[in-house]
């Protein structure tokens, strides 16, 4: 058929709405999703984060355990019987105390992350979009930061504070922010020259509008790997405290208080004191990595695949 030639009085597409060859940002968000739900490192690493929070969560409420009162008439008993994975020097059960520990450790993880990603991220995307001695003031205070041995000044802070979760979540947060604003910065260093910006800038849109709706979302994948990495090592951190006998007072409990007390008896042939939360640890490290890595693919259009 010959093609129809439209006179200028003809209607157009309706305004605001994209054009057919151009996918809007809802489209390009289903894109991403459906990138991240077919990767088999988001699949996997879903699953046992999944399995994770309902064994610390919802599994106390079946398999009940006294883990406040100590009970020296069950202490070290070999996994067996009613105590599927024996019981420590202290009569707790360690099934359940891995199901209580797991509970402070996923927590402050999670706590941990949310609050260095929000403060890291506008800490960085401010530094990035104003440049000039705004830029160099803020960096300056970053590197002084980063120029203290994290663990000597968190053990410094832990000694004038009475350790408790909260506590210990908001000196972690204090200092696990660093690291966000500077990957932050320097990818809204990258992208403020851009095409897509300077069109910004010319039709009129302010620094903060820019910054949120443009160099944020853009910067989407490295804020998202770097929280999941976050999560992991405040975990790590916490487990870090507990060595060094500075982590959550009895009768709470996380993965690294009950590694390092197990640590103690490991020649003695206690083997169930060590292994179970060792195992609980880096496979809750590997999970996280891997939805890290899924995300980064499936939000970068340089590494999505079609």
């Amino acid at each position: 058929m010959p093609a129809v030639e439209l006179g200028p009085g003809a209607p157009g597409p309706p305004a605001g709405r994209p054009d057919a060859d151009r996918p809007g940002p809802r489209w390009t968000g289903r894109l991403a999703f459906a990138a991240f739900t077919r990767s088999w490192q988001a699949q996997a690493g879903l699953a046992v984060v999944v399995i994770l929070v309902l064994f610390c969560f919802l599994s106390p409420l079946f398999y009940r355990t006294n883990q406040v009162t100590v009970q020296l008439n069950l202490k070290d008993l070999p996994p067996g019987g009613s105590h599927p994975l024996g019981t420590d020097d202290t009569g707790y059960d360690v099934l359940g105390r891995l199901m209580v520990a797991g509970q402070s450790s996923l927590e402050l993880g999670f706590a941990v992350a949310i609050a260095t990603t929000v403060f890291g991220t506008a800490y960085g995307a401010i530094a990035g979009i104003a440049g000039g001695i705004v830029d160099a003031v803020m960096m300056r205070i970053v590197d002084t930061l980063l120029a203290i041995p994290w663990l000597v000044l968190l053990l410094i802070l832990v000694n004038y504070l009475t350790p408790n979760l909260w506590t210990i979540i908001l000196l972690l947060s204090i200092l696990s922010w660093l690291g966000v604003a500077r990957l932050v910065r320097g990818e809204v260093i990258s992208l403020r020259t851009r095409d897509f910006v300077l069109a910004a800038r010319t039709m009129g849109s302010t620094s903060a509008r820019i910054v949120f709706r443009h160099l944020i979302p853009n910067a989407l994948g490295v804020i998202v790997v770097s929280a999941t990495f976050s999560i992991a090592d405040a975990i790590l951190a916490l487990s870090t405290l507990s060595f060094l006998g500075l982590g959550l007072p009895p009768p709470h409990a996380d993965w690294g208080t009950m590694l390092t007390n197990g640590l103690n008896d490991l020649f003695n042939g206690y083997w169930w004191l060590v292994y179970p939360p060792a195992v609980i640890l880096i496979v809750t490290i590997i999970a996280f990595s891997l939805i890290g890595d899924a995300l980064r693919d499936s939000l970068d259009v340089r590494l999505r695949r079609h």
